[in-house]
Order: structure tokens, then C-alpha cells, then sequence
């Protein structure tokens, strides 16, 4: 639950003379709403560039993909507890990267959450909750120190049988960060890649100003209370505020810590600025398991990381060197 509120402030005025301008296609990639923008001399070469975006954003999701039977994650799962995958050297290379994140937010993020057994419903079918035997048994198979990498071998290996991973808190992330490197690499000077609220950006508007995202308050989605700029980086925001059950007065949310079994509670937004989306995406998610004292100090101790957090109470939390402008 992302996309509604994160927005992307245009800006009204345009240069005079200024060759270029934004092209964008909305469309559905990796099960989501993706928004392509680019700055271009032309329709014709913003198209070409935007068809080059879906193109690599295709290719990750079949890399990355747990649902495709003929992806290499979903060789990886169909062989946990037997034997080791030989996988790409990019692969391999993001789950390296996932289980250093993992390390880094003390376990709150983890991709092996794909194991965890699907025992808490958040449709409005729930009428009491999951006893404490069924939640422990949950996260049996959950733990990123059981899988086994070789590199020598770029090989993967999920110790558990039983035992799944999945991308589904990184994959948007990491395939804005591609999309936007190759886009880059081609010589596009300027755009976004709106993967469901994982923005990521660079250059600037054909107006010469910098992209700005602004973000809402889930407690009143209809008035944007900050307005931030993004200049060569990425923004996710990860909420729960359409998605929780409620039990004894405790709200808990979808997103569940994989350590306990037990979904988080206290914070409804989190907004997470990094170099990168794949980073920003992984952080919006641990901080809600991680709660609001762990997560800002967390996150201060990062460079170039910056974070606006909500409560369930609709209070705001910035880290220590994020400036917001106030709408």
C-alpha cells in the first residue's frame, strides 16, 4: 500500500527554448501500477526510451519472480532442504545484498518470509486471533542465516525443506534501480520510475526545477503536508492503513515480523529516502517491524538514508537531517 500517498509535484512553469519534455506510460508490470516518465527531444525517442524500461523491468521480474515455475527463485525453493542452485551472478549478487540488509535491521527484514505460513487474514474474515502454538509455528522455516551461499560456485542453497524465498519487499526496488541505470546508460537525461510508490528519479523537470514528491498523511489523504525534493535518488513508502485487524485494541498491520509470527503495531507511514530504491524499499518495511525508537536510530546511523515516519495516532517523526518543506 504505497502509491496513494507519495505524489510527484510537477512544476507549472517551463523554460523558454528548452528542447526537451516528459513523456510517461502508465502500465502493469510485476502485478503492480508502474508510471514511466522521461525527458525527451521528442514523442518518438520518449517512446523508445519508456519501451526500453518495460523491457528490463520484464526481464528482473523473470529472474526474480516466485510464481513463474521457470524462474531460477523458484528453482531455488523447489530444491530447499535437497541441494544447492547454480544462479546468475546478479541473482546472487541481490541476495547477498538482502541478507547483508537483513543483518543490518537486526533480522526485521528477510526474504526467506516467503516460508511463513499464511495464518493472519487482513480481507475482514478474521474474527479472533491465531493462537500463540500457530504463530510460533509460522515462522518455523523463516530465518536468512539457513540459506548457503557459494560463490565460488554462484550457488544458492536453502538448508530447510520447505524453506521459500521471495523478493516481493525488494523486487519493485531493485528493478526501478535497473530500469533507471540502463535508461541512464542510453543517455536519458532525466525521468522517473514509478513502481507503486517506489519512486525513483534523476536529472531534473524539463523545467530546469527538481522532481518533488509530496506526501500525505494517511489520516487526511486529501492534503499533501510536505513537499521534499529528489535530486538523483529514490523514495518508498510502505503503509498499513487500509490493511490491519484490530484485537483488544491493539491495531496490527500486514506487515509481519518474521522473527515472531506477530504483525507490527504503532506506525501506519513510513518514508524512506536512499540512493537507492532496492535500499529505501527494504528500510520502509523493517521499520515498521523495528517501531519508531529502533527505526530513527537505525536509520540516523546510515549516510544519505532519511526517513518521515506516521503513527497510529497520526503524529510525525523525521530523522535527525531530512529538511520538509511544510505545504
Amino acid at each position: 500500500m504505497r502509491s496513494t500517498i507519495l505524489t510527484i509535484i510537477l512544476a507549472a512553469t517551463t523554460i523558454v527554448g528548452y528542447c526537451c519534455q516528459s513523456y510517461t506510460r502508465t502500465l502493469k508490470l510485476m502485478g503492480s501500477r508502474f508510471d514511466i516518465t522521461v525527458v525527451a527531444e521528442n514523442e518518438d525517442e520518449g517512446n523508445q526510451y519508456i519501451d526500453m524500461a518495460v523491457g528490463e523491468i520484464q526481464r528482473i521480474e523473470k529472474l526474480i519472480s516466485s510464481w513463474d515455475e521457470s524462474s531460477q527463485t523458484s528453482a531455488i525453493n523447489r530444491n530447499s532442504g535437497i541441494k544447492p542452485v547454480i544462479v546468475d551472478p546478479e541473482l546472487f549478487q541481490l541476495i547477498e545484498r538482502a541478507i547483508a540488509i537483513s543483518k543490518l535491521t537486526d533480522g526485521a527484514f528477510d526474504i526467506t518470509y516467503a516460508s511463513m505460513d499464511k495464518i493472519w487474514k487482513f480481507d475482514g474474515s478474521m474474527t479472533e486471533m491465531p493462537s500463540q502454538e500457530a504463530i510460533t509455528a509460522s515462522v518455523s522455516k523463516v530465518g536468512y542465516q539457513h540459506i548457503r551461499l557459494n560463490k565460488e560456485e554462484s550457488s544458492v542453497f536453502l538448508e530447510l525443506p520447505g524453506m521459500k524465498i521471495g523478493f516481493g519487499a525488494i523486487g519493485k526496488g531493485y528493478s526501478a534501480d535497473k530500469a533507471k541505470a540502463l535508461l541512464m546508460a542510453h543517455g536519458v537525461k532525466a525521468g522517473i520510475i514509478n513502481a507503486s510508490g517506489d519512486m525513483n528519479t534523476w536529472g531534473t523537470q524539463p523545467s530546469g526545477e527538481e522532481w518533488k514528491v509530496g506526501i500525505v498523511n494517511p489520516m487526511n489523504k486529501n492534503k499533501v503536508f510536505a513537499v521534499l525534493p529528489l535530486n538523483q535518488g529514490a523514495v518508498v513508502t510502505s503503509g498499513d492503513y487500509e490493511k490491519y485487524v484490530k484485537f483488544n485494541g491493539i491495531r496490527y498491520t500486514h506487515i509481519i515480523n518474521p522473527q515472531t509470527g506477530y504483525p507490527a503495531t504503532g506506525i501506519i507511514s513510513a518514508t524512506v529516502f536512499a540512493p537507492k530504491a532496492e535500499l529505501a524499499d527494504a528500510l520502509a518495511t523493517s521499520i515498521f517491524v523495528m517501531g519508531i525508537d529502533v527505526g530513527l536510530n537505525r536509520i540516523n546511523q546510515l549516510p544519505h538514508v532519511e526517513c518521515i515516519l506516521i503513527d497510529e495516532n497520526g503524529n510525525v517523526y523525521s530523522s535527525e537531517h531530512i529538511k520538509i518543506e511544510k505545504e
